[in-house]
């Protein structure tokens, strides 16, 4: 079993657990989490934490949203017996739950160079999508308006920070910047969640970029 390096914020894991994320981001932090122990265990400390906290709060009006926030949350930790039945296919059942489970079947839109993309429908804030990146080769350099979480669900790629393999999730801001490279040997299929449209440096991807909607 590959060793996750790449974790989830602080920051991401709270909102997470208090349901203050988007629907997009949701399905890559959920999808992150039934991969890797350590983000498992702190969700579930941080989730303890807030039920003692609501047990110490005496009287305290609920807001007029919280039973759905928590039916939310509820839906986004699937039953074991669905934990058990996603480990015979190669997608974690959270995203599972938005593609189906086999990456064999999923339905590509070449983007240019090999790179091929299908877009997640989600509802809310940010776009999710999955990528497919061919042994060897790079995504176009951008940086970024606004928070991209990249996990990888099958090979690995290397960018200018580390090197990424299944389960890890880079967490990048707006002050990154980089250029994605498949590792040679499988090709590298990632979970790409934006909350803004990239900035592509080259002429071409930054005239294609509307049409591509990425």
């Amino acid at each position: 079993m590959t060793k996750i390096k790449h974790h989830l914020t602080e920051e991401l894991m709270i909102a997470y657990a208090s349901g203050n994320l988007a629907e997009s981001f949701s399905v890559a932090v959920a999808t992150h989490i039934s991969l890797c122990d350590q983000c498992r265990a702190a969700l579930e400390s941080y989730n303890a934490i807030g039920g003692a906290l609501l047990e110490d709060t005496e009287g305290a009006a609920l807001s007029s949203d919280a039973l759905a926030k928590t039916m939310a949350l509820i839906e986004q930790h699937p039953p074991e017996e669905k934990l058990q039945a996603a480990k015979v296919s190669n997608v974690p059942a959270p995203l599972a739950d938005c593609i189906g489970t086999d990456l064999d079947a999923i339905k590509w839109q070449p983007i240019g160079m090999g790179v091929k993309q299908s877009v997640l429908e989600t509802t809310g804030a940010g776009s999710a999508r999955l990528l497919y990146i061919p042994p060897g080769t790079a995504v176009p350099n951008h940086s970024h308006s606004g928070l991209e979480l990249t996990l990888v669900l099958q090979g690995a790629f290397a960018d200018e920070t580390d090197y990424f393999s299944r389960g890890d999730i880079e967490v990048a801001t707006s002050d990154v910047s980089h250029t994605p490279v498949a590792a040679d040997g499988t090709s590298c299929i990632c979970l790409a969640v934006t909350e803004a449209p990239l900035k592509f440096t080259g002429f071409l991807h930054k005239l294609m970029q509307p049409l591509l909607k990425i």
